[in-house]
Order: C-alpha cells, then structure tokens, then sequence
C-alpha cells in the first residue's frame, strides 16, 4: 500500500535532514521530488500541481526556513497538506431514524462491489445491528450466489427476488427487512466493464425507487489515473455520498486512490485491505497520512489490540500476573497477532514500519506462528502448564514432533523465559501498586519496566514493541493501573 510513494517521500526527507539549515534552492528541489513521486504513484495530475503548489508556498516562509529544525517543519507542512488532501476528518456513515436504513452500492464491475457488501454487513453487525444483503446485480453470472455464499458465511441473510428487475429486488429487500425487523439494507448494484448509459440509468432507477440514507461508489484501488473520470462520471449521474476503496493492498502506488477526495469533493469513508470479511476499515485521512509519511499508525495497533481482546483474554491477564506465563498464554497471544493482522500487518503500522518492510522486499516470514504453534502442540499439557519443566531429552522429543529442530524449539523456550521474568517484574509492581508503592517505581538499576514484547517479533528483530504509544514520560506503573482498571470495568 503506497510503498513506492512512501520511500520515494522518505528518501527527499532524508535528503533534507542531512543538510541542516535549508536554502530556497533545497526546497525547490525537494517539491521536484516530491511532484515526481506523486505522479509516478499515479495521482491526478491537477490534484499533484495543486498540492505542490500549496506545501511550496507554506515551507518558503521564513517560520519554516530560519528555523532550527527546518528538515521536520517541511515533513509537518507536507504531513498537514497530504492529512487535507486525503479529507482531513474522518467521514462516518449516516443513519436516519428511518427504518430500515438503506446503503445502496455503486461502481464498475470487478472493483469489489460484492466483497464490499459483504464486508460492511459483516461490519455493521459487529456495531450491533442487523443487515439484510439485496442481490440486484442480475447480469453478471452467478453474482446472486455469490453474495448468498458470502452472506451465509458471516451470517447475514440476503434478498434474492431470482428473475426479477433489479427495482423490484430492491423494493422487495426494504419490504423483507420491515417484515424481519432488519434495520440495514445494503443494496448490491450491477456494474459494467466501462461506463454506458445503460448501467447509469438502472443506478438512478434504483436509486429513485429506494431513496436510500446513503449511496456508496466503490473503487478499485488498482485502477490508477482512470479512477479520476470513473468517479466523476458517477458523481454527476447518482451524487454519491462517499468512497469504499478496495483492494488498496494490492497497488505499491495506490495513488489513484488519493485523487478521489480532491477530484469529487466526496469522502473517502472505508478502505479494503485484505480478502477477509474483517478487512473493511473506517478511512482516517491524517492515519492514513502518517502511514504513507511513515510515520505509523500506533493508535490503529491499539485499537486492533483491543478489538482481539475479550473477556476471557482479560482474566487471563490477571491470572498471568498472578501465576506466571505458560506455553498455553503465548499460543493465546500468537492467535491474538494474527487476529490484528500477522506479524506484516502490524509492522506497517509502526513508525519506519513500513520502509523496513520495504527494504526486505516486502516479504515477512508469517509462517514462524505456524511452526511455533506447532512445538506447543507437541508439548504435553503439563509441559505446556509447566514449561520450565522441559529439559534436553523433552525439547529433542518436542523438536521431533514437531517436525523441526532442537534449535527451534530452544529459540521458543528462550522467548518463553523473558516473558516469564517480564511477568515476575509486572507481578512485583502490582504488588507493589496495591502496598501504595511510589508512583512511577523503578525497576532494577533504574530503568523503566516495558511491556512484554509480542511473541514471534523478537526473533525477527522487532521485539520492544510494548514500549510503543506510551506517552514518552508516563511511567509503566501508570500504565499498569490503567490496564487493571480496565480489567475491572469489563467484568
């Protein structure tokens, strides 16, 4: 996702801080390079002239250019330009009182409308409420089975109306979701391989017939510079309220996608990145931002954290605390990684994340969970209760096993122990917390407790993650009674 542009960025800014104070002529040339990024990520090119023209103005002014850190004031003007480009707030869906509320897809054929349905059901009834799918696309083969399979598989019913007019279907969609008191209906519309009259006008049709609470286009990531006269196109035919922009991990340029919010004016309300129903998500422009900056996205990784968290998951982190870390515990927090995306999926979210990424061709090893999860699963259910139980002749066994090496599985036991003593240090600062300790207490030699690292990461020489978003100065026994305060209002 935006790969090209993000190093391409990165390496002007480089360029930028290893020159200190900045004359007229760096930057100048840093918004060459800058256009040129831009351009080869296949942003419009109007949209590109615009928004140099605006960072150029904003960084020639002597606040910028006499200032002891000129390098970052630049990175903050294009950070602040591109967060106003890409919409500036986040841009929610509207519901009226009105039930059911209607959200009626749009867009060519072949850019995801179908998944997308699926995806935003699947998502919608997360929030609580109660979705019913409409298969009004009646042209392509097969797309009513399709949306049914989908639908079944995340547990969300769909209106078919087989034979009949796409009209129809719809109306009969709002009339089933009244008589099985579904409060959603998302309309699957039919697309087209390009543009024509026809598909337009069974848009409008639908449109008019269902007056729905909110009409969606969604586009193709992938599509590049054509994206600009698609979206226009439906703009002026169906004056659609927002963007879904699918696929957007499937393009390292991916600019296309930054052109719509300054092209149509409409925003950008989700982004697809990823073939499974939980890939949908709500569109931040000044996340998304910092991302293609890369600067990370640390508060995306908390709340992904906290969307893998459940109840069970939270007692376990008191037991932990008060018994240790067992081989079960760090299978659990494996299955929690992956839950939030795998080990690729997290890293592109970190500050650099995504260069680092870069710079390894984009290739992450995920499989190190499988083989991991396997040498636990050959434990035995008192080695996994008891790890420091198992000794040379247990770990040969294990390795057999698990159809790895000896080394392996004394890689794995290595990342168990500092858990282990992470655990043993966080036990001794609860105690202490609820003794009335000091706030703030340090640890040994003075240095600040972390929290644990995320098993799997340290062996690819990611570890100290837990130290990641939390406030710089504010001390881990803060952060501590945070995390049991939360423990208790969840029970």
């Amino acid at each position: 996702m935006f790969d090209s542009l993000s190093d391409r960025l990165n390496d002007t800014f480089d360029r930028l801080r290893g020159k200190g104070k900045l004359t007229e002529a760096d930057i100048s040339s840093a918004m060459r390079d800058i256009r040129m990024a831009l351009l080869e990520a296949d942003v419009n090119f109007k949209v590109v002239k615009e928004f140099v023209a605006k960072t150029k103005e904003r960084c020639m002014t002597a606040e910028v250019m006499e200032s002891l850190s000129p390098a970052q004031n630049v990175v903050k003007i294009v950070l602040d330009e591109l967060t106003e480009m890409l919409g500036s707030t986040e841009s929610k869906l509207v519901f009226s009182n009105r039930i059911p509320n209607v959200i009626m897809l749009v867009g060519l054929q072949g850019s995801g409308k179908t998944t997308a349905a699926v995806k935003l059901a699947y998502l919608l009834k997360k929030q609580g409420r109660s979705p019913l799918l409409a298969a009004c696309d009646v042209y392509r083969p097969a797309a009513a089975d399709q949306l049914a399979t989908l639908g079944g598989e995340i547990g969300v019913p769909v209106f078919r109306g087989d034979g009949a007019h796409p009209v129809d279907i719809a109306r009969g969609a709002i009339q089933e979701a009244v008589d099985h008191l579904r409060d959603v209906v998302i309309v699957d519309t039919a697309g087209r391989l390009q543009i024509d009259e026809q598909m337009m006008q069974e848009a409008v049709d639908i449109k008019k017939a269902v007056k729905p609470d909110q009409v969606l286009m969604v586009v193709d990531a992938m599509t590049g510079q054509d994206i600009v006269n698609v979206v226009s196109t439906f703009a002026d035919r169906t004056d659609f309220d927002g963007v879904i922009i699918s696929k957007l991990d499937g393009d390292a340029r991916g600019g296309g996608a930054l052109s719509v919010r300054q092209v149509t004016g409409k925003p950008i309300k989700f982004v697809s990145m990823g073939e499974k129903p939980d890939s949908l998500e709500p569109f931040y422009p000044d996340r998304m931002a910092k991302r293609i900056l890369g600067m990370g996205d640390v508060v995306g990784i908390i709340e992904k954290a906290q969307e893998a968290a459940d109840a069970e998951q939270l007692e376990a982190a008191e037991r932990m605390l008060r018994e240790g870390f067992t081989m079960n515990d760090m299978l659990d927090q494996m299955k929690a990684v992956k839950k939030m995306g795998g080990m690729k999926g997290i890293l592109g979210m970190l500050p650099g994340g995504q260069r680092a990424l870069n710079q390894m061709g984009g290739n992450l090893d995920e499989g190190i969970f499988d083989k991991n999860e396997a040498i636990i699963m050959s434990m035995t259910k008192e080695e996994r209760l008891r790890p420091s139980i198992i000794n040379g002749q247990r770990r040969a066994r294990i390795a057999k096993g698990a159809g790895v090496t000896p080394t392996e599985v004394n890689s794995l036991m290595k990342q168990w122990g500092e858990m282990n003593k992470m655990m043993g240090r966080m036990r001794t600062m609860a105690n202490q917390a609820q003794a009335g300790g000091k706030k703030g207490k340090k640890g040994k030699k003075g240095k600040r407790m972390r929290m644990p690292n995320i098993p799997g990461l340290d062996a690819m020489g990611l570890g100290g993650m837990g130290g990641l978003g939390t406030g710089g100065p504010k001390s881990d026994m803060e952060l501590l009674r945070r995390m049991e305060a939360q423990m208790r209002n969840k029970k």
